[in-house]
């Protein structure tokens, strides 16, 4: 097998034989392979992300372990990840994203943590097409199946629809768990004398070459490619989780990875490179699920239900007992050396002899980044197109078209309140979720804006990252840290590198600036098919920390006679709104630039809103501009408004512009003096007021109450 074959250019093949001093033989070139895959690497990410601020006064542990810790006080860490699994999930829906689930749940415990909360980005094609349809089918029936069964709450997400998808659907699977930091678990404290331990499934020829398979394009034939979907057990996955912080418990692991994108390869290299040893693993003692393997596919093979465990020698026979006691396989597969070399033997045979600093130490890509010759395009929105003859009936529209009506048909399918430490689940803008043992929550919030970042993906991006702040400040949380997916198309061609590159830069600056440190995270390339390519699509997942759940503000629990305030600039952007690409088929136009003073200042306030209960409820201005955003209230609220805002320039602008810092507040009449007293200083309008069961805006619009939910449930006719 050549070099071209395992994925390396000629002159990465040229800078392997100049390190080993000569030509790898046939597994180590395997090897070596799967290490310098994308997706593994991040070699053509690494110098962006090195540009993410990942300090902050609750991290504990921040990018390079298998997921970020951060503080939640009274001696908690909540550790968590974003991670996509979407070439998979394309090929093979139920399966592909049920593993994503799964995955996820073990760099979690690879933590140390018990698994708590889980939520999913979901990106699909156009929701008229079949194909979409049966692809969305499977991939949600396949994320309740896993979730459900192992017992993961799913506490919410995002999902989204456009034809950019189309054929390749985005799976971003979010786990997170609360561990007590002196239980927390390490994949950097192996040293020379350890036993590396397997512990869980036998390895098959499952997902054999996975990373390799999600670091290209999907092929026409994407048939071809189902040899390399793994097959997930979610009580195998139970029992492992039980028996791993079990083992934690009794302080019985020295280290801990999870088996992920290139299997035992990568756990066992990971852990030895990072601990400053070297390995030695004996294929012969693998336990393997299918006859006469060859060691490189027993290497790259992705079987689910595996970790890799460290164990000092003295502790060996205690941890076979609780691997006996939860009936799971356990096998020793190697010695930690202090040699810095990765040996494979098999039986006396050694078959491979490299440096484990080859694998841990990847090279980086410079790729050439060029402004899209599109770009103006892309920006140039048509004000006079945007005309509503009928706002009334654009509401609606808004309301129950497919990125907007309501995803209850998916969230009905997972469970919620397993584990019952759920404080506001699926359909709230804001997850919340109770720290153990005390009166403390972590807040949580998913957010993405591929349209705007399709129209510009500096501003874009940025507007993507405040959103997901605002709604954690507008709680009442303070900032504890986020994880992001960054799923883009091929790095290769300059116009698409600077979709990325542009991206990344906007996460950055606006993480940089409003004290939001990135702690972990996953870049997914090659998002494309012969038919075309995604919009650029970073995720982001954004904890927050409530010190007293009492101090929550919580939407849609507006209360009869209630003022309606808004708070923040009247109109945002018309660039790359829901609207907009409603009414133009596509999108167009930029969004707001970032206004960093007026985000400090909003959380500022925000936080002081919450913490002096002066508002029922409030609500981030987003997708659909303030009208969306009133009638999404006033539908979970189930009560009727009155609004009085007349327009700053157009009534298409006032009721349906996006972006910016801006929410809406519901203040009982009796705390209305103190809560303007609060804002003065600060943009804060009162706009109207809550009662009845009609939707109604100044001569504008009016709808009954019944009509929307009707409509956002997807009940209307």
């Amino acid at each position: 097998m050549g070099f071209r074959e395992v994925g390396l250019s000629e002159s990465e093949y040229k800078r392997i034989i100049e390190i080993l001093g000569r030509e790898p033989n046939g597994l180590e070139l395997e090897l070596i392979g799967v290490m310098w895959s994308e997706h593994c690497s991040y070699k053509s990410t690494r110098p962006l992300l090195k540009t993410y601020p990942s300090k902050g006064k609750y991290v504990l542990q921040g990018q390079g372990e298998n997921a970020g810790v951060v503080d939640m006080g009274e001696g908690w860490g909540f550790a968590f990840k974003v991670e996509s699994h979407n070439h998979p999930s394309a090929v093979a829906p139920f399966q592909g994203a049920a593993t994503g689930v799964g995955g996820i749940i073990r760099d979690i415990i690879a933590m140390g943590a018990r698994p708590s909360v889980s939520m999913d980005g979901l990106f699909f094609g156009d929701p008229d097409s079949i194909k979409t349809q049966n692809l969305a089918k499977g991939i949600v029936e396949g994320i309740g199946a896993y979730g459900n069964a192992v017992g993961v709450p799913i506490v919410g997400g995002k999902t989204f629809y456009s034809p950019s998808y189309n054929g390749n659907p985005l799976v971003n699977a979010f786990s997170a768990g609360f561990v007590r930091l002196d239980k927390m678990a390490s994949s950097q404290t192996a040293k020379a004398g350890d036993l590396a331990v397997l512990l869980g499934s036998k390895t098959g020829r499952d997902g054999i070459a996975g990373a390799s398979f999600a670091s290209r394009e999907l092929d026409e034939d994407s048939r071809a490619s189902k040899p390399q979907i793994q097959i997930g057990d979610p009580f195998e996955e139970k029992l492992l989780i039980e028996c791993c912080l079990d083992l934690l418990e009794q302080k019985l692991i020295a280290s801990m990875q999870d088996m992920g994108a290139a299997g035992i390869l990568s756990s066992s290299s990971e852990i030895a490179h990072k601990s400053g040893c070297g390995i030695d693993i004996q294929v012969k003692q693998i336990p393997l699920r299918e006859k006469d393997m060859l060691p490189w596919e027993i290497f790259l093979s992705e079987s689910q239900e595996r970790m890799l465990l460290i164990v000092e020698k003295e502790k060996l026979d205690p941890v076979f007992a609780m691997a006996k006691h939860y009936d799971l396989d356990c096998a020793v597969v190697g010695t930690i050396t202090d040699n810095h070399r990765y040996k494979v033997y098999n039986g006396d045979v050694l078959e491979a002899d490299i440096p484990v600093s080859i694998l841990g130490d990847t090279p980086e890509v410079f790729w050439p980044s060029e402004v899209p010759s599109d770009m103006p395009q892309r920006q140039n929105i048509k004000l006079s197109t945007l005309t509503t003859n009928d706002p009334a009936n654009d509401l609606l529209a808004l309301i129950g078209c497919a990125n907007g009506r309501s995803k209850h048909e998916i969230w009905d399918q997972y469970d919620s309140m397993v584990q019952l430490h759920t404080i506001a689940g699926n359909g709230e803008p804001v997850a919340a979720v109770e720290v153990p043992d005390t009166h403390r929550a972590c807040l949580l919030t998913m957010e993405a804006e591929p349209c705007k970042c399709w129209t510009d993906p500096y501003t874009g991006a940025c507007e993507t990252m405040a959103l997901s702040l605002r709604g954690l400040w507008l709680s009442g949380a303070d900032t504890l840290g986020m994880t992001n997916c960054l799923n883009f198309a091929s790095p290769e061609v300059p116009e698409k590198f600077y979709e990325l590159q542009q991206s990344i830069r906007g996460l950055a600056d606006t993480c940089r600036e409003l004290d939001c440190p990135v702690v972990s995270g996953n870049v997914s390339l090659y998002n494309e098919t012969a038919s075309g390519r995604i919009y650029p699509t970073p995720l982001v997942v954004t904890a927050g920390l409530a010190v007293n759940r009492d101090d929550i503000l919580f939407a849609g629990r507006t209360q009869k006679d209630d003022l309606i305030y808004l708070v923040g600039k009247i109109e945002g952007s018309m660039g790359a709104s829901r609207y907009q690409s409603m009414k133009d088929g596509v999108p167009l136009g930029k969004t707001v630039e970032p206004d960093y003073k007026a985000e400090k200042d909003f959380r500022e306030l925000a936080r002081k809103t919450a913490h002096s209960h002066l508002a029922s409820s409030g609500r981030v201005v987003a997708g659909g501009g303030i009208a969306v955003t009133l009638a999404s209230e006033a539908i979970a609220s189930n009560i009727g408004m009155d609004i009085t805002l007349a327009p700053e320039s157009t009534v298409e602008s006032l009721l349906f512009s996006e972006g910016g810092t801006r929410a809406v507040y519901s203040v009982p009449q009796d705390k209305a003096a103190e809560f303007e007293k609060l804002w003065s200083g600060f943009p804060c309008r009162k706009i109207g007021k809550a009662g009845g069961d009609m939707y109604k805006w100044n001569n504008i619009l009016e709808v009954r109450l019944a009509q929307l939910k009707k409509t956002f449930l997807g009940e209307a006719k």
